[in-house]
């Protein structure tokens, strides 16, 4: 590259970031607190207002307007959320004695989903019953080896 950034990689980031702060902000106890208290404002001032089609529509498109914004910044940190943990998965998995198969599977369809469900429940399913057979027979083992000892 010529030393120049990409912009839309610029704003990307500053918008990530900023998601990131703002979606931290949010979750915090003080901005409940802070929306509890403009909603106990609002209804204290119903009186003083007549419960006027005006005063119930401040409260209404103040929400509509917070809910609509808030749905897009949470989506974005959930997306970028989930990338994260994915490639981790994908990583431990890579690195792993697990299947490389299984690197990418988020992309699949929700049958071809199913279906890599159904065969890793079978497979799962056998080895408990390998397990407990193993440990039924180390079980008699040592069964046998006690009954030795104490005789």
């Amino acid at each position: 590259m010529n030393g120049h950034t990409d912009p839309r990689r610029s704003v990307a980031a500053r918008f990530a970031a900023w998601a990131s702060g703002a979606a931290h902000a949010v979750g915090r106890p003080w901005a409940f607190l802070l929306s509890l208290s403009v909603l106990v404002v609002w209804a204290i001032t119903g009186p003083l207002f007549r419960w006027s089609d005006t005063w119930q529509l401040v409260i209404n498109t103040g929400t509509s307007v917070i809910t609509f914004l808030m749905v897009f910044l949470i989506q974005n940190t959930q997306n970028r959320d989930a990338a994260a943990i994915q490639a981790k998965l994908d990583e431990l998995i890579r690195t792993s004695a697990a299947q490389n198969a299984y690197i990418g599977i988020e992309r699949l369809t929700e049958e071809e989903l199913d279906e890599i469900r159904k065969r890793c429940e079978a497979r799962a399913k056998v080895l408990r019953s390998v397990a407990d057979v193993a440990e039924a027979a180390a079980n008699d083992k040592a069964q046998a080896a006690a009954e030795r000892a104490t005789s």
